[in-house]
C-alpha cells in the first residue's frame, strides 16, 4: 500500500525563482535610496588645479563661491554678508580647543579678487585657518 500526499500544487523548478526576485528587487529599491543620501552642493563648481594635497576635518565649514558670484556655507545658499556672519557666529560658538578650520571651495572661473577679498574678510572675522580648495593637477 502506497500513501501519495497531494497538496494540490505541482512542486516544479520555478517555485524558488519568486523570493529570489523580491530580494533582488528590495535590493535595487534600496540601493536607488542610498545612492542619494548624500546632499551635493547647490551649485556647480569647477575647483581650480593645484598640486598640494591636504586633509579635511569632520567639524570644518564649507564655503563655496560660484563663478556667477553665489555663496554657500555648508551646502546653504546665501548673501556674502550672509556667509561671513553665518561663519563668525559659528567661530564664537566654538570651544579654543575644538577651532574649526574654514574650507573655501571657489570656481575656477571666479576672478581671484574676489576669492582674495573674501579671504580676507574671514581673516578679519577671526579664522586662523583657511583652506583654498583644488583639484590635483593631472
Amino acid at each position: 500500500m502506497q500513501f501519495r500526499q497531494h497538496s494540490g500544487r505541482s512542486r516544479n523548478s520555478d517555485d524558488g525563482v519568486l523570493p529570489l526576485i523580491n530580494v533582488v528587487f528590495l535590493l535595487l529599491i534600496f540601493f536607488m535610496l542610498a545612492g542619494h543620501l548624500a546632499a551635493g552642493d547647490p551649485f556647480a563648481i569647477d575647483p581650480p588645479k593645484s598640486q598640494s594635497e591636504g586633509q579635511n576635518s569632520p567639524q570644518d565649514m564649507l564655503i563655496l563661491v560660484s563663478a556667477d558670484g553665489r555663496f554657500a556655507l555648508d551646502g546653504v545658499e546665501m548673501s556674502e554678508e550672509g556667509v561671513i556672519e553665518a561663519a563668525t557666529q559659528r567661530l564664537k560658538a566654538q570651544t579654543d580647543s575644538a577651532r574649526p578650520n574654514l574650507r573655501l571651495k571657489t570656481d575656477g572661473g571666479t576672478p581671484a579678487n574676489r576669492v582674495v577679498k573674501l579671504m580676507q574678510q574671514l581673516r578679519e572675522a577671526g579664522f586662523q585657518r583657511l583652506k583654498l580648495l583644488t583639484v590635483p593637477e593631472t
